[in-house]
């Protein structure tokens, strides 16, 4: 009776033990880490001001690209002597090969005086490898991920254009960086654990968990300690710049930083587009084209676009529907993105839309640029899109687009109001056709109107306004050193 109160104290004794240890060996492993940075910071060469910019998907080909590549456009034009590195996961390109895909398909001349840090460890930050708890996996991955970077190069400022909120604590407290964050996206947010809470099947909701109201529950408290956690992290950027008020109003919630929170629309290359003619249907080649501009993967829901088409055979007549053309043009970034677009051509096929539907994948600019100018609808179908970088460039284009009623698009972007409407929004497949139905019998000057209101309001997201107000934002950062 005597040895189990014993044994018990014992326990309780060496746990005490070890959280002591524990208190007191961490903060001194945490130092030592920090000083061996700093060391490697004062040795490194060269010497001058040195920005890592966290990207691992660099040559990816998407919006999120194209804002990287906009930024280390603005940062060399107006620092020209300051030194860029690009953490990056795509060992199969070479810097060569990097910078000529991004001016093929973004248009940006980039000065070859970048260095490219490669890593190893991406795998880590990759879905495929956690199965359940995801986002956490997902986002402890990435501090492995951040320490590799970390390991191989020291810089002074550390810009992350990807949205690794977890890696933000690591640069700053432990590799004494400047730390700023240009956010697409984040990670969790109030919109995903509505969807939890009332228990609605979506991508990353699966069905098992949707209909179980326990395990609803246990997914709720996992997502609310996860934000809590998240919310943190992200905290620690000191400069948080945002694509959107979508955007911009979750990070604040989450985040808890309206003070240092920046919003700036990201990049679009508006100015060539707008400068585009516009075709008639003659010179179309009385083809008319819907056009979809994204990346394969899961969450821009290119299945709404088919089941549209689907509804959409059923609405107009048969020699219209003969003329008309789904073409889905986007990047594929690795196998699983194949692999959403084989999903796609065998879905197609089970509509028995595949002589109405065209795959397009990793065009050049000026390809896509040709496709844009061919088109008549864009059409665009990812909930909560964070901004919408394809619709704006449609827009421009001179398509009348029908974008997903949420997040960016209908924060931003899409105005439907009378008399000064430059777009339509949708939710469902039947609302897609119908809208769909109804711009192609409009009358040319109704069309032409609307065409005319998209294009005038387009120039907000320009190259120009987002470099101007990137290097308005991160200027502080650069003070130190120039003056």
């Amino acid at each position: 009776m005597i040895s189990i109160p014993l044994s018990l104290n014992m326990l309780f004794i060496l746990l005490i033990c070890k959280l002591l240890c524990l208190l007191i060996l961490l903060p001194i492993l945490l130092i030592t880490w920090k000083r061996m940075y700093t060391k490697m910071r004062a040795e490194r060469s060269p010497k001058e001001t040195v920005v890592g910019i966290f990207h691992p998907y660099c040559n990816a080909g998407g919006g999120g690209e194209r804002v990287l590549w906009a930024a280390v456009n603005a940062i060399q034009t107006k620092y020209p002597d300051v030194h860029i590195i690009i953490y990056t996961g795509d060992l199969d390109a070479d810097p060569e090969q990097i910078i000529n895909k991004t001016e093929k398909i973004f248009n940006f001349k980039i000065e070859r005086k970048i260095q490219f840090i490669y890593l190893h460890k991406r795998k880590w930050v990759e879905a495929l490898m956690y199965p359940y708890f995801t986002l956490l996996g997902q986002s402890l991955g990435s501090v492995w991920l951040g320490i590799e970077a970390l390991n191989n190069f020291v810089p002074d400022i550390y810009i992350d254009t990807m949205g690794y909120a977890f890696t933000y604590p690591l640069f700053r407290y432990i590799g004494g960086c400047r730390v700023a964050t240009y956010t697409h996206y984040p990670t969790i947010s109030t919109d995903m654990l509505k969807h939890v809470y009332r228990r609605i099947i979506s991508h990353n909701n699966r069905r098992i968990i949707a209909r179980n109201p326990f395990l609803s529950a246990a997914k709720i408290a996992y997502y609310k300690l996860f934000a809590l956690i998240y919310g943190w992290a992200g905290s620690c950027a000191e400069i948080v710049m945002v694509n959107s008020s979508w955007t911009e109003e979750h990070i604040n919630t989450i985040w808890k930083c309206p003070l240092k929170t920046h919003r700036i629309y990201p990049p679009c290359d508006v100015k060539h587009l707008t400068e585009l003619k516009l075709l008639n249907d003659e010179e179309k080649g009385d083809i008319i084209r819907i056009v979809s501009v994204a990346q394969f993967r899961p969450e821009k829901n290119h299945p709404l676009m088919l089941r549209a088409m689907y509804e959409l055979r059923s609405i107009v007549k048969e020699e219209v529907w003969d003329k008309v053309r789904l073409i889905l043009i986007g990047s594929c970034r690795n196998a699983d993105d194949e692999v959403c677009v084989k999903d796609m051509q065998d879905l197609s096929k089970y509509f028995a839309l595949d002589e109405n539907v065209e795959f397009k994948l990793n065009v050049p600019y000026s390809d896509l640029v040709s496709e844009l100018q061919k088109a008549t609808i864009g059409i665009h179908t990812m909930w909560n899109e964070h901004f919408g970088i394809s619709v704006v460039e449609s827009m421009a284009a001179g398509l009348i687009v029908v974008a997903h009623a949420s997040g960016g698009p209908r924060a931003d972007i899409i105005e439907t109001q009378p008399g000064s409407q430059n777009g339509f929004l949708a939710e469902e497949a039947e609302e897609y056709a119908t809208i769909m139905a109804y711009i192609i019998n409009m009358h040319p000057e109704d069309r032409n109107t609307i065409q005319m209101a998209a294009r005038a309001s387009v120039s907000r997201f320009s190259d120009e306004v987002f470099e101007r107000e990137f290097l308005r934002t991160i200027e502080p950062f650069f003070r130190p050193k120039q003056e």
